[in-house]
């Protein structure tokens, strides 16, 4: 085999491993203000992305691995105010999430397990913790309201 038939093939070889491009796309709402935008890899969203609401103020903003919410996202009302962030794996809501009232206050602390409120719940009034739920599978288990409650039925679990 040739010096040139050598390279010809390695060249090839490496043409097709290497990944596909990224490129920035820009979508957008019929009255021509932004919609989204972000890195695409084919045709799967990759990479940081942002959607914005009809009035061009930020809607949600996250990343995403083949075309699935991944990390850490945040979503925001129309004026622009964060209303909820937390966990995605696998374009899964997971672990723990966060939402806020209009004053940008948190309202509740809540753990997810595949799409579904499972686990604790805090629920804050005044910026204090004022309940704590339990969840499985979307179904409300229990709500304590007084750390002696809750202790007597939990003793394994810590709350520092």
């Amino acid at each position: 085999m040739t010096a040139q038939a050598i390279t010809t093939i390695l060249l090839a070889f490496i043409a097709f491993s290497l990944p596909e491009p990224r490129m920035y796309s820009k979508q957008y709402h019929d009255d021509g203000t932004i919609k989204a935008e972000g890195w695409i890899m084919g045709e799967q969203k990759v990479k940081y992305w942002k959607f914005y609401h009809e009035n061009g103020t930020i809607a949600a903003e996250g990343h995403y691995q083949t075309n699935k919410k991944s990390k850490y996202w945040h979503y925001y009302d129309n004026q622009g105010k964060l209303t909820k962030e937390g966990h995605y794996e696998d374009g899964i809501a997971q672990n723990w999430w966060i939402f806020y009232d209009l004053a940008r206050q948190e309202t509740r602390k809540s753990q997810y397990v595949d799409n579904h409120l499972h686990g604790f719940c805090l629920v804050y009034k005044n910026k204090k913790l004022f309940k704590v739920e339990k969840y499985e599978k979307n179904q409300l288990k229990g709500a304590w309201t007084s750390i002696r409650d809750f202790r007597r039925d939990n003793p394994d679990v810590s709350l520092y």
